[in-house]
Parts: structure tokens; sequence; C-alpha cells
């Protein structure tokens, strides 16, 4: 017998919770995509419990159910046109009375409703005393205290969510009261919007005069489709300016007052605080993290512990994978005949190319892991508040700082998180200057080059001084963009520090995965294209017009296999040398001469690293042919070590390695982020000028360091 499928939808204000019962409520069983026609990120999940195949919805976080921004109108819209059997709304039981705004609007949409008042531990801590079953009464809907980073009370919630489905959950609370006057020009206005049959069956009718009264921009689109509009709209006005001159005051903030007054009522009748709590621990913990003097210096310790993290528990399990890869290209090589196209394509391209970039998804896992950490403890919150009056001197706004933080991961979704920012001028400079942050698929680059040419003992110090100066390249580019090219204030900005929480372990693993799951779907699709490209740009012309007959000398010293090798290794490389990727990076290596790198391999490579940064390390791999190598990794980082310019020279340095770090760090973002730049700004105006610009700043920083630490003797 096929499962009863329900819909529950997940709403909540921001820090609330919401995503920590999502995870409990779907666990690994969820996928990640965005609403069609915004980058608002999407979470869907399922479960099976008491029959039911359940599919449930984490909506955006938002405050209210108004026009204010996209978040919030992707929710109402959800909860509207999508009609979801259950609306859980989730609760900071701590920060009640501002939670349960958006609770009173779900009251006035009248969906079916359950209220998990969520962190009941902490709000017990600060002597709050609910009445749930008054409280309850009041509201008309079933209450449920949870703690979900310990998975209190979340089977609870599905119980009274199937009671809701399943018509056993009757509460009869007091409705909204709006007054007589505000009351008396709802309905004057109903009674109009009535009269549209097909504008009554999506939406509520007094919830649209709500709506039109508070002026939201959306519902009124809707409004103007109807027949009635004209009729509506008259009245409105007549209603707006009825209610002004009674109250002397907009329509929209006598609503917001009487949902305040409702919600304060409510709360006077069933909360009580049982004792005057004067500090709690997360004030405690801020007079120190949060402190003018120390904070800054405590957040540069916090990230670079974070490096520290990565790179010493990684190290093991990259070896493992190093060996793995290693077994797996003997094998294979062993199943084809030597020489042949295949195997050539199945060993340099796909073991060699790919392999070398999996090799760094231990790395990638435990960044993500580690922000997940930082971010779901409440610390991120701390980190954007901390920055604020400094980014604000720079000329950007305190928003601008979690853009910055998500770039760390990955410059796609932190420019999508630029939408948070409501001034164009701010929402612009941001975006300009997020590529420069390093994201993690520059990472595997920067492991390689800097496992190749710094004592292991510096790498942790090297990788941070990257990350910094990516930082501050990003600020000073700010600075000049709001100088010259966007002139005005930064709007001031004020944001919410939610309490400090103990993530769940669950919850990392999942936000782990969510994240590190598009870099391995990147390694199987786009990096493997790519490594096959570059593989067939290498590759031919497959036979041609060598300077010497290398097979007849071969056979002719078969019995000195020194001899064969070094006969083998001349082919190889005047193949590759004679190839089209060989013509193109000869073509622009000159480029690169003051740079310090100029080889023609790493020019090939800086150009397939602009379809996604990690490919640079399938693309020397495949160029070096080491996909054979014992130990995959190292064999790349011999290779380059042993690269050579036309006099002989060795071409790597540290000061080299460097200069190219900085490059890679500074130069044309991915396609991928050239694309979302494109969307995100409505224009290829700004993102073909981030291409040109960031290319410019990376090559003058590289130059700056080559030719300064040239002169200063540094690095060689």
């Amino acid at each position: 017998m096929a499962k009863k499928e329900i819909t529950i939808a997940l709403a909540g204000n921001p820090n609330c919770g919401k995503t920590t019962v999502f995870n409990s409520l779907s666990g690994f069983r969820q996928h990640v995509a965005n609403y069609p026609g915004v980058t608002v990120e999407k979470k869907e999940g399922s479960l099976n419990y008491r029959g039911y195949k359940i599919r449930v919805v984490d909506l955006p976080g938002a405050y209210s159910l108004s026009a204010y921004s996209i978040d919030e109108i992707i929710a109402r819209n959800f909860i509207i046109e999508e009609k979801p059997d259950v609306v859980l709304d989730i609760v900071d039981t701590s920060n009640l009375e501002r939670n349960l705004y958006l609770t009173a609007q779900l009251i006035e949409l009248g969906v079916p409703l359950v209220l998990a008042f969520n962190m009941h531990d902490i709000a017990k801590k600060q002597g709050l005393f609910i009445e749930k079953d008054r409280l309850s009464e009041l509201l008309g809907t079933p209450i449920v205290f949870t703690v979900a980073t310990e998975n209190k009370g979340v089977e609870t919630l599905l119980d009274k969510a199937i009671e809701i489905v399943e018509g056993k959950a009757k509460l009869e609370g007091t409705a909204l009261e709006y007054g007589q006057e505000l009351t008396e020009e709802m309905r004057k206005i109903e009674s109009i919007i009535v009269q549209d049959k097909d504008l009554v069956s999506k939406y509520p009718s007094q919830w649209l005069a709500i709506k039109l009264l508070e002026k939201d921009s959306e519902i009124k689109k809707q409004i103007e489709k109807s027949p009635y509009f004209n009729n509506i709209e008259t009245q409105v006005d007549k209603s707006s300016h009825h209610l002004k001159s009674i109250f002397a005051d907009i329509p929209e903030a006598i609503i917001a007052d009487r949902r305040y007054g409702f919600i304060s009522g409510a709360c006077s009748e069933a909360v009580r605080k049982t004792f005057e709590e004067r500090h709690n621990i997360s004030d405690m913990i801020d007079k120190v993290l949060v402190n003018r003097t120390v904070g800054l210096p405590i957040f540069l310790v916090v990230m670079w512990l974070l490096f520290k993290f990565t790179f010493v528990f990684s190290a093991p399990i990259m070896r493992i994978i190093e060996k793995g890869q290693s077994w797996l290209g003997s094998f294979v090589s062993g199943l084809i005949p030597n020489g042949n196209m295949f195997e050539s394509l199945l060993i340099d391209a796909a073991i060699g190319g790919v392999g070398s970039v999996l090799v760094f998804v231990p790395v990638i896992f435990l960044l993500f892991f580690a922000m997940s950490f930082l971010e779901d403890s409440g610390y991120m919150a701390r980190a954007a508040f901390i920055m604020d009056r400094f980014m604000h001197r720079l000329g950007l706004h305190g928003r601008s700082f979690i853009p910055f933080l998500l770039g760390f991961g990955c410059n796609v979704p932190a420019i999508m998180a630029t939408r948070t920012i409501e001034d164009r001028k701010d929402r612009l400079v941001t975006i300009l200057v997020n590529p420069f942050i390093s994201c993690g698929a520059r990472l595997p680059v920067y492991i390689l080059l800097i496992g190749a040419f710094f004592p292991e003992g510096s790498a942790g110090n090297i990788l941070f001084s990257l990350y910094i100066l990516g930082l501050i390249i990003a600020m000073i580019m700010a600075k000049i963009f709001r100088k010259y090219l966007f002139k005005g204030e930064a709007s001031h900005f004020v944001m919410e520090l939610p309490p400090y929480r103990l993530p769940t372990i669950k919850g990392l693993f999942v936000h782990m995965w969510q994240r590190g799951s598009l870099y391995l779907k990147k390694a199987g699709t786009i990096i493997f294209a790519a490594c096959v490209v570059v593989w067939l740009l290498s590759n031919f012309p497959w036979n041609p017009s060598y300077s010497k007959d290398y097979d007849l000398l071969i056979k002719q010293n078969l019995n000195n296999s020194e001899v064969v090798s070094q006969l083998e290794n001349q082919k190889h490389a005047e193949k590759l040398e004679k190839s089209y990727a060989g013509n193109i990076g000869k073509a622009i290596a000159p480029v690169f001469k003051p740079l310090g790198f100029d080889d023609w391999k790493v020019t090939v490579g800086l150009v397939g690293g602009v379809a996604g940064k990690e490919i640079m390390i399938g693309t020397l791999a495949t160029l070096h042919s080491v996909g054979e190598a014992s130990e995959e990794s190292e064999a790349l980082r011999q290779a380059l070590s042993e690269t050579k310019r036309s006099d002989g020279t060795k071409l790597f340095t540290p000061l080299v390695a460097y200069a190219l770090m900085v490059f890679i760090l500074l130069y044309v973002p991915c396609m991928a982020v050239v694309a979302v730049i494109r969307q995100e700004t409505n224009s290829w105006k700004w993102a073909l000028f981030t291409i040109f610009y960031t290319t410019a700043i990376a090559w003058i920083a590289s130059f700056i360091i080559y030719q300064g630490g040239k002169l200063l003797g540094l690095g060689v």
C-alpha cells in the first residue's frame, strides 16, 4: 500500500535553530537547489514516519511575511501558493516576543500551524516560565518545546503535524484584534475583493486587505490583474486616508502596533520571569570576543587556527588517497598496452588529471567542517560585527563581511549572498571585490606549490598570508571603487547577535557534505571535461614531425634502460612542445616573464584555471604525464621543481612559487563566478569588467612581489 504524502514547511526568523530542526528531520536525505528565477537557496528533505512519506521544505529565514526582502517574499509565496499541509514555525524561545511577530502573520494567513518553541533550555536558564497550554489556547495553535541541538521534542513536532493533517488537533484561539476603526476599513476593502472569485481562491480576503493597507508592492501587482482593481484601489486610498486622519499615523504602523499588542497581551498572560538574569553566558563571552581592543586579533587567530587545523588533519587522509590513486593508475596501466591513445586518455586525463584534484577532497571538506562550526556556534555573526567599523571606513557595508566569509568556501554563493545588502552601490562594490577572497577551489593549487617549494613547518603561515592578502586587496579596491566609481557613504549596519550554541555533530557533517559535494560534482563534470580538453590539446597532433627518429633510437638501445628512459622523456617533451597546448602556452608565456613563471606549461595551466582554479592541478598533471607515478602528487611536485628555463636554470624558486600563487589568487575568477556576477548585476558590463580588472591587479601584484623580492634577494 502506497504511503500517504504530506508536505511540511519550516518557517522562522534567522538564527532561531530552523536549520538544526531541518537537519534533525531530514538528515542526509536532503538536496539543495535554487528557487526558480532567483538565486535564493532552496532546501528540501524527506523522511518516513508513522505511515507517511513526509516532504520537508526549509524556507528562507524571515522576520515577517512582508515584501521587504526576496527571502520574505519567497517564504510567503511558498506558503500561499504551494499550500503545505502544515507549517512548523520555529521560534527562538529566548527572544519570544520578537519571534512571535512572524507567528502573528502566519495566524493572519490562517495556515495549519504548529509552533516549535526552540532553545527552550536557554529560555529556562534565563528565568522564563511559559504556561504552554494557556499560550497555546491564546494563539490558537499547538506548541511544542524543543531543543533541536539535542534532538529533543523533534519527534513530538512530527506527531503534532500529523494530528493537524488528520484533523485531531482542534484549538480555537482568540483571533487578532485590530480595533474597531481598522477592522471596519478592512471590511470595506474585503467587500470588493470577494467579488473576484479567482483572487479569493488563491488568497484569504482579509489578508489581502491587510497587505493592501500596508502598501505591499507584490500584492498590489496581483490586484492589478483583477477586473475590480480600480474599485479596490479607490477604497484602499480612502481607507488609508481615513485611518491616517484618525490615528495620525500610516496604516502599516498601526497594523504592526496591533500585532505587537496581540503578542504582548498573550505573553503577559502566559509568560513570566522567575528571576532576573543579570548576565548570560553569551554576554560574558562577548565581553572578550567582541571587545574593541582584542576582538580583531582574536578573530585573526581563530582564522589562523582554522587553516592550521585543515592542514594538520587532512595530511594523513591525503596520503591514503594518493596511494589508492597510484595503485589504480598502475593497475589500469597493466591492462592496456603502452602507447595506446585510449591508455593515454585514461591514465593521463582521467586518473592523473581528475585524480590529482580529488586528492584534495579532505582539505576542502575539513575547511567546510571548520567553517560550519564557526557559523553554527554563532561566532561568524560576531566576526561580521567586529569587522563592521573597520569595513565602513573602507566604504563597505557591514553586511559585506558575510559574503566575504562565504567567499572562503566558494565565491558563487558569496556573491548570491549580497542580496541581503539593500543599497545598490554597496552591493555592487561587494560583488566586484568578492573574487579576491580565496575560495576553496584555489586551495589545492596552494597546497601543491607550498608542498613543493616551502618547508612543511611554514605551510600554514604561507597559506594564511595568501588569504589575508586577498582580503587586503579586496578592501583596497573597495575603497578605490567607493571613492571613484560608486561615490557616496556606505549605509550603516545593524545586525542581531545570536546566542552562542554548541553545534551538533550531525549538523556539522550535513553542512560539510552540502558544500563539499559541490566540489565532488565539479570534479566529475567540469574538471573531467577540462582535463580531456587539455589532454587533446597536449596530445595532438598525435604524431608530429620530430627532430630525430626516437622510435629507431629506442629500439637500438633496448639493452640500456637509462638511455631508453632519456629518449622517451625527450620524445614526450618534444611532442608536448609541438602540440596545440605547447603553441598556445609559448604564445602567451612572454606576458608572464616579468612575473618569473614564463613556462608554457604553467601558462596553459593558468588558461585552464579560468574554468575552475583547481583544474590547474589536473592540467599540470596531464601536461607532465604523472598519472602513472607511484606518488602522484609527489611526482607532480618533483616535475615542477625540475622545470627549467631555456637557459638551463630552474624555473621555480620559493619566490616564483609565491608570485604564481598570488596571481592565481587574484586573476580572473572562474566562469561560474563570472556568470553569477552577470546574473546578479543583470549586466555583462560588470562581468567583463571583473575579468579584465582582476587579471590586471593579479599581474601588477605578482610583478611587485617577484621583482621586489629579487631586489631584496628573497626566496631565490
